[in-house]
């Protein structure tokens, strides 16, 4: 018979293998994304849109060299976030292999073309606008549910990290797309400015009452640099004033409006990435990230290969990662990977309240 002590032990290794084994049936915390081509993952290929990625040169640096819906030569800044964390990346939403177990991943819902403001890309027919993201995040949380219980899918949406990223094409796609359009004609730069931060609020409010409780809100880039503005609005080479106002205006005032939504929530759920100056410390300095050029995209046509869309026939630059611009709009896959490492561990500058590395370290105390 044994010991009173030899049970004790019994009980405490038993105790201790539970612990190990339920720890490790836990799943990975999950990651949702929301927003633009910036992150757009694949959905616009399941989608009737001319905003699509769908063909070569796209992917030519993915592990597959394969184009998979990426505005990337490689990987985008999503994929590139789950490998810094240890996570598999996620799918499409649209994707039809989104189902039973790889639903606990999350799922990017993000479409190519799209704003803050519904007009926004209208020319490219057939995009999910960001309430049908978040009505498509609803339905991910029903199937979800299913697949766990009500309970357990709470926990996880609450648990995950969440990434939006919109802005930019407001004003590239919307407000000067074309000279005189129906937004600059209602509304002053300063004052289209306030209407969309407004409306951006509104959003962010949104995706807190689904279960957003980790937010990374991206800012717009510089987007009178881009070889797209350049080859459309530069005689000199020089990043287009009026765009880079507009960014100016626009990526403080969407600090503001998260502080001030954290403060009214009383948590730190929203962290403001400021896109704009991970962006400009490359273009103003290529050569001291590597690069030979933050002008010229790699792929492309025209004036700094800014000109169309980068397809089979564009200029290709043998080196994606001696470019800092994929195509006309796009950084390359080096380029995100600078971007993501300043989500990781940039100061406030860059992470305001704190950066992603501070923001998982907090958390996996809880």
């Amino acid at each position: 018979m044994a010991s009173c002590s030899e049970c004790s032990f019994c009980i405490m290794v038993t105790s201790l293998f539970m612990c190990i084994s339920f720890a490790s049936a836990q799943p990975a915390r999950a990651f949702f994304v929301f927003g633009d081509s910036l992150v757009d993952s694949g959905n616009n290929d399941f989608l009737a849109t001319t905003a699509r990625a769908d063909a070569p040169p796209y992917g030519i640096d993915f592990p597959t060299h394969r184009p998979t819906g990426r505005f990337s030569n490689g990987l985008n800044i999503p994929d590139i976030i789950s490998e810094q964390l240890g996570l598999e990346p996620t799918l499409p939403y649209l994707n039809p292999l989104l189902i039973g177990e790889k639903l606990l991943v999350g799922a990017n819902f993000a479409s190519a073309g799209i704003g803050i403001l519904n007009d926004t890309g209208f020319q490219f027919l057939h995009i999910i606008h960001i309430y049908k993201q978040l009505k498509l995040f609803q339905h991910y949380q029903q199937r979800l549910s299913a697949h766990i219980g009500a309970e357990g899918a709470r926990k996880h949406v609450n648990q995950a990290l969440v990434l939006i990223t919109l802005g930019g094409n407001d004003f590239v796609n919307n407000y000067y797309l074309v000279p005189y359009s129906a937004r600059s004609r209602q509304f002053s730069l300063p004052d289209y400015v306030n209407y969309i931060i407004s409306e951006y609020r509104l959003i962010l409010k949104r995706l807190y009452d689904l279960g957003g409780r980790r937010v990374l809100v991206t800012g717009t880039g510089p987007m009178g640099c881009v070889p797209a503005e350049l080859a459309l609005r530069s005689g000199n080479g020089e990043c287009d004033l009026e765009l880079q106002r507009a960014a100016s205006l626009f990526n403080p005032q969407l600090v503001e409006m998260v502080r001030g939504l954290n403060q009214e929530i009383g948590a730190h759920v929203f962290i403001a990435v400021n896109a704009y100056e991970m962006h400009m410390d490359f273009v103003n300095n290529p050569r001291a990230f590597g690069f030979v050029t933050s002008k010229i995209a790699c792929c492309g046509q025209g004036p700094y290969n800014g000109v169309g869309l980068c397809t089979a026939i564009s200029n290709l630059c043998p080196n994606r990662d001696l470019y800092a611009f994929w195509d006309p709009f796009h950084p390359s896959e080096k380029a995100n990977r600078i971007i993501v490492q300043q989500m990781m561990t940039g100061s406030v500058q860059y992470m305001h309240p704190m950066n992603l590395s501070t923001i998982m370290a907090i958390d996996s105390r809880v």
